[in-house]
């Protein structure tokens, strides 16, 4: 028996058809990340995918803002537990960040510019969560829920309104921590064009 580790996530030739994509210049997307589906796969300006960041546009259309970051593991546009393919999958706004494990479910699922989902959360079909939000991590949102600008959602359901008026640090944070992800992730766009 070999002692050389081997991953779970298929290699890509076995991870299904490849979407069409459209991705901006500036993007960094490693060359480990998975992109699948049929449907489009849109990424805006500086956002970057981490390795094994999976973006399954079966359900229908992904749309990454501009300046956002998707960590490993996380996985973008998964078919919920009923199986229902939509028009529009996902759609994450401007300066979102998506953590280590975490899971957005496809079905017309809207994530507010600024947000950040925490470490292992999941956000249900068709939810709706605003600007500036924060899920703490192991967070759960319901299909369907709204969830509205500036809320803290915690692991035990508890929710509070975010009050302290960062959101220009926070942007200024995102921005500094591209630069470095850029020099730190070798990308290849072409690979998944």
């Amino acid at each position: 028996m070999s002692s050389k580790r081997h991953s779970i996530v298929p290699p890509i030739s076995q991870a299904g058809p490849k979407p069409p994509v459209q991705f901006s210049s500036s993007i960094t997307i490693a060359d480990s990340a998975l992109l699948t589906g049929s449907n489009p796969i849109s990424i805006s300006t500086e956002s970057v995918i981490h390795p094994r960041a999976k973006l399954d546009s079966l359900g229908g259309k992904i749309t990454i803002g501009r300046r956002c970051i998707v960590h490993e593991r996380a996985t973008i546009g998964a078919i919920g537990t009923e199986g229902r393919i939509t028009e529009n999958s996902v759609t994450l706004g401007d300066y979102v960040t998506v953590e280590v494990a975490a899971a957005i479910e496809a079905g017309d699922t809207v994530i507010g510019d600024g947000t950040v989902i925490g470490v292992g959360s999941k956000v249900g079909r068709g939810a709706v969560i605003g600007k500036n939000c924060t899920l703490t991590p192991r967070s759960e949102i319901a299909p369907g829920d709204v969830i509205p600008d500036f809320t803290v959602v915690y692991s035990n359901g508890m929710r509070r309104m975010d009050k302290r008026g960062v959101v220009d640090l926070r942007h200024k944070a995102q921005a500094r921590q591209i630069e470095i992800l850029r020099r730190m992730i070798p990308s290849n766009p072409a690979k998944f064009q």
